[in-house]
């Protein structure tokens, strides 16, 4: 998440005047990195279509997503508080709305109003998510099985700002990012009381976001940093404790989710200010495959179902056309 949620600032009378004074600066910040050349599709990236238009004035601002085998996807609608899930031929149908907060959600950290945020999807069906409100009642990650309706497993601190969110199925343990705590927490999918996990200085913000997009890969937690542009990396000891961090990869400004190809530490990173897809190689260096020429208005996050690329884009700073776009992913 990041610059998306300033258009929504800008344009609620309800919000804060520090909230709207942090979108109006970050939505200066955007417009600046926002990128002029043309189409950047380029090896190993080809045929990027959109295949799904969200709806920006009911809030539809896709977040965050997790994919299913039937080839449905179920992705956090930030601004609307919902979850929803997207047929293989681009069909939205919203699942669930989150209670909204009794003050509106005007006390939620930086961004002054209540979101969904990271989703995971369990073997069985089962949807984690994050909801951020800066209310003690309802701040969290939350379930939501299949036919069933959604509910808080676990309490995250008021004053931070769950972010990215990722489960070990193999421990049956998710962690969250907190962007304003600077904090990486554990929570067993039972749900129950979250533990810091790591609260390394290099998850901390330097005053907007910090840690943000995460993933489980190779026997480490990969998280970004969206304030430093940084990748990094922290294995998982043997006791399930934090190893030491190490930064993979720096320059990425803006970034916010990200998704491994499949090809060792190779990944995809969502640049959301300059409405970018990086491709980042395991030495730490980076090339743009992707630009708002392809159709990206601020993306949020990337997927990959075999060699198919999927990636969100909110536009809460383009406030043009938030959308789901699809890309192949070459050899």
């Amino acid at each position: 998440m990041f610059k998306k949620l300033a258009t929504r600032a800008l344009s609620t009378p309800a919000l804060s005047t520090p909230a709207l004074s942090a979108a109006l600066l970050v939505a200066a910040t955007a417009a600046a990195l926002t990128p002029a050349s043309a189409s950047a599709v380029s090896a190993p990236l080809s045929h990027a279509r959109i295949t799904t238009h969200f709806d920006l004035a009911k809030g539809q601002t896709p977040e965050n997503i997790a994919l299913a085998p039937d080839g449905a996807a179920y992705v956090t609608l930030a601004a609307g508080r919902q979850i929803a899930e997207i047929s293989p031929k681009g069909t939205i149908r919203v699942l669930a709305t989150l209670p909204e907060p009794a003050d509106g959600g005007v006390h939620t950290p930086v961004l002054g109003f209540p979101l969904t945020v990271g989703i995971v999807r369990a073997h069985d069906g089962t949807l984690y998510f994050l909801y951020a409100t800066g209310t003690s009642d309802l701040t969290g990650v939350w379930r939501l099985r299949p036919g069933g309706e959604p509910e808080r497993i676990a309490a995250l601190p008021a004053d931070g700002l769950p972010n990215g969110l990722a489960l070990d199925a193999s421990t049956h343990t998710l962690y969250v990012t907190d962007s304003v705590l600077g904090t990486i927490w554990s929570v067993p999918t039972t749900g129950g009381t979250p533990t810091a996990w790591s609260t390394a200085p290099e998850l901390a913000s330097t005053g907007f976001l910090g840690a943000n997009g995460l993933k489980i890969h190779r026997g480490a937690v990969w998280a970004t940093n969206l304030d430093k542009g940084t990748i990094l990396r922290i294995p998982i000891r043997h006791d399930g404790r934090a190893g030491a961090v190490r930064t993979e990869a720096t320059g990425l400004t803006g970034i916010d989710d990200f998704a491994f190809t499949g090809h060792g530490d190779q990944l995809l990173a969502a640049l959301n200010g300059p409405s970018e897809i990086a491709l980042v190689r395991p030495d730490g260096s980076h090339s743009i495959v992707l630009t708002q020429a392809d159709g990206l208005q601020n993306p949020t996050s990337v997927a990959l179902r075999g060699d198919t690329v999927y990636v969100l884009s909110a536009a809460y700073v383009t406030a043009k056309d938030p959308n789901l776009l699809r890309a192949h992913l070459d050899d």
